[in-house]
């Protein structure tokens, strides 16, 4: 049948074994389904800017923006940190998106379904560029 462990003391190795087959199956799932394809960060090329409705209790708008994956042509929604971070990201920007960090690989906080957040804009730090360090380059 198979080549797994027998007897009295075979607890140990069949927790072992299951916490392997485990972990592959996982990773296999997350590969799968994930649009950056297991990589942490990936480029893309924002399609247009959106505002989305925090969820209850709260009532902000949070500002995002569609962009589109140059690895795999995949669309997905990133968020944009950053007080006045929408008016240095325009549309057909570059820019590189990473997973905002939420439980499981699920939305953080209270922005429903937005997995992703815009890391830089244009080769320039997003953040660098919020604070004032960096000029915005022209393409």
């Amino acid at each position: 049948m198979g080549n797994k462990p027998k007897g009295l003391g075979s607890a140990k190795k069949l927790a072992q074994r299951r916490k392997t087959f485990k972990k592959a199956r996982r990773t296999l799932l997350k590969k799968k389904v994930d649009p950056l394809e297991g990589s942490s960060q990936a480029k893309a090329i924002v399609l247009e800017k959106l505002q989305i409705e925090a969820k209850q209790p709260n009532s902000a708008m949070r500002k995002c923006a569609r962009v589109q994956l140059v690895k795999n042509g995949k669309q997905v929604t990133a968020f944009m940190p950053g007080d006045g971070a929408q008016k240095l990201i325009n549309e057909h920007d570059e820019v590189i998106v990473e997973c905002i960090g939420g439980k499981m690989g699920r939305a953080k906080g209270d922005i429903p379904g937005v997995r992703w957040q815009v890391l830089k804009v244009n080769d320039q730090s997003l953040n660098a560029l919020l604070k004032g360090k960096l000029e915005k380059a022209r393409r």
